[in-house]
């Protein structure tokens, strides 16, 4: 049965997946961008944008796992771009160029209609402003027996999480701390929800974390 996924997603030791005061700018608020050292020497990351070489081992392995079985991906308004509110125009095309690293339908929660974006290498954005159940229905009939991945936001993951939706999500817990900002886990029970941890890996970089939902 296919499985919706979080993969590769980074938190500080005290729980954030984003620091304080996110801006254009600063998209990853204050601190943010440190969650994510773990991954950008890796050779996974570094071909995602088209660059030879990059690190193997541990740390590659899990960000690898990542795009496995991968059919289409979710993601939140805010981890596409910037812009809150009605779109001014169809300009904004997401943070990674023309060719995005994604390469499947990518379907995008919003409040706003849009019309979908086709990219180069076979990403297609698509603009959903009629909830969760709809943006995962929709991702599951066009990943066609494959998993779907859930990209951010926090707010996005957490909405997943309380209605029960992810099925697996790997944590990669960096070491350090960034006191503030959106926490992944507050206020939700994640044992009663029914997840588990089943896998656990250390590197002098991260903390690798798999949590899965009894079905």
């Amino acid at each position: 049965m296919p499985k919706l996924r979080v993969e590769s997603f980074s938190i500080s030791i005290d729980g954030f997946g984003a620091g304080p005061n996110q801006s254009l700018e600063n998209p990853l608020g204050a601190g943010g961008l440190a969650l994510h050292q773990w991954a950008f020497p890796t050779r996974t990351f570094q071909q995602m944008f088209g660059n030879a070489g990059g690190t193997t081992g541990i740390d590659n392995d899990f960000a690898a796992r990542g795009f496995s079985n991968i059919g289409a991906w979710i993601m939140g308004r805010n981890m596409f771009g910037p812009i809150r509110g009605p779109w001014p125009d169809a300009k904004w095309r997401g943070w990674w160029g023309d060719n995005p690293p994604y390469h499947t339908q990518v379907f995008v929660l919003t409040h706003h209609p849009r019309e979908s974006v086709t990219m180069e290498g076979g990403t297609t954005f698509h603009f959903v402003t009629d909830g969760i159940f709809s943006a995962l229905g929709r991702a599951t009939v066009a990943a066609n027996g494959l998993d779907v991945r859930l990209g951010g936001g926090i707010a996005t993951i957490r909405q997943y999480l309380r209605a029960g939706l992810i099925d697996e999500m790997h944590v990669a817990i960096s070491p350090i701390l960034l006191g503030s900002g959106e926490n992944l886990f507050a206020d939700i029970d994640m044992l009663s929800l029914g997840y588990r941890c089943v896998e656990h890996m250390a590197t002098p970089n991260v903390t690798h974390v798999i949590l899965r939902k009894a079905r």
